[in-house]
């Protein structure tokens, strides 16, 4: 099939899909919205949304983390780009995956314009199945924020300015899902530079 001769309606649209972690209670957790609107309608799903003409995919997260959450100004980064054919309902949709990063205390659930209900849920143990092929998004954000734990100093984007390094060990236990020897984890702090 020619691409030129193709419908708008037959077009690929493309969304952004957020998975926002925080620590809450000692364990890493993730935002889930009930979606309020077909498809997969009271299904809990990761915030998101389609991106408007003339939109930046970075502006689009970042609106529709704020529509739908409330959550803004928080770490945010670009995780992959999820396109199975089947991946959703309504037709051909691509959607940019993100995941974002907030402290327990700027973290208010909010429920925005097409989602019933927003709730945090532990990383470990989400209602399933999720919405769409929001599961292999989340396991591929797990993924990543793990994997960085190791080279970088992410961990610090869910404690407040000020913590101490027991705080730190706590939040890399939750993100790795398992205790750490404590002098072992000051060494590897200390390697980072930090």
């Amino acid at each position: 099939m020619n691409p030129r001769s193709r419908s708008s309606s037959d077009q690929e649209r493309v969304t952004v899909d957020i998975v926002i972690f925080t620590i809450r209670d000692a364990e890493l957790q993730v935002l889930l919205v009930r979606r309020g609107i077909p498809p997969f309608e009271g299904r809990w799903a990761i915030p998101g949304g389609f991106v408007l003409p003339n939109e930046s995919l970075d502006d689009a997260a970042r609106r529709e983390l704020q529509e739908e959450t409330g959550v803004e100004d928080v770490f945010l980064e670009q995780l992959y780009t999820f396109g199975d054919p089947e991946r959703d309902p309504r037709g051909r949709v691509i959607t940019v995956a993100y995941y974002a990063l907030v402290s327990p205390d700027r973290a208010p659930p909010l429920a925005g314009s097409d989602a019933a209900e927003a709730r945090w849920w532990p990383a470990a143990h989400t209602p399933a199945p999720l919405a769409f092929d929001h599961d292999a998004i989340l396991a591929t954000a797990l993924e990543r924020l793990r994997g960085k734990l190791t080279y970088t100093a992410i961990g610090f984007e869910l404690l407040p300015k000020k913590f101490t390094l027991s705080q730190l060990q706590r939040v890399h236990e939750a993100i790795l899902g398992e205790p750490l020897d404590k002098r072992n984890f000051r060494k590897r702090v200390d390697a980072l530079g930090v």
